[in-house]
């Protein structure tokens, strides 16, 4: 249809260059003007399929347009919430490991306080135990040492018995 009306125009145009000039009056024409009209009709029946054509791409090219820019924003927005998606879990992710780094490092301080404590506790009642067992052993040996003299008095006492000499009893009891 378009190749019509541009036909038509040829046509119209070709008509208009071969038109002979009268004597007297060189810039006019003069042309077949039933042959004009009728090139003139058939080219105004052809404009409205051709404009109508035309509207129809205009209107399918606003569309694709429209659904083009539709298309591109839903994507920006996507775009938008996966990067900010991506943004709050790296964030999520980052402020994860802070404070898994903060609790890792809070467990070894406290585990070296513990330690140190646990060993001035040890050394303390390692220190209160060597104490009381110097102690017990200063206690066992004057025991040991009294036992011993009290077991030679009575080994003395014994032997003097068996000897025969008896010292006085003290009870002022018999003999």
């Amino acid at each position: 249809m378009a190749n019509d009306v541009n036909r038509l125009i040829d046509m119209l145009y070709e008509r208009i260059e071969d038109a002979k000039s009268p004597a007297l009056k060189p810039n006019m024409s003069m042309v077949d003007r039933d042959e004009l009209l009728d090139l003139l009709d058939e080219l105004r029946a052809q404009l409205p399929v051709e404009i109508k054509r035309a509207q129809e791409l205009l209107s399918a090219r606003d569309k694709f347009v429209e659904d083009a820019k539709r298309d591109v924003d839903r994507m920006m927005r996507q775009a938008e919430l996966d990067a900010k998606t991506k943004v709050s879990d790296s964030e999520v992710l980052y402020a994860a490991k802070e404070k898994a780094r903060q609790m890792v490092a809070r467990a070894e301080e406290r585990c070296r306080q513990l330690y140190q404590v646990t060993n001035e506790y040890a050394e303390d009642a390692l220190a209160r135990t060597e104490e009381a067992v110097q102690m017990a052993l200063d206690e066992v040996k004057q025991q040991r040492v009294r036992f011993r003299s009290a077991s030679a008095a009575k080994m003395q006492e014994q032997r003097d018995k068996l000897d025969g000499r008896t010292p006085p009893q003290e009870d002022g009891g018999e003999e």
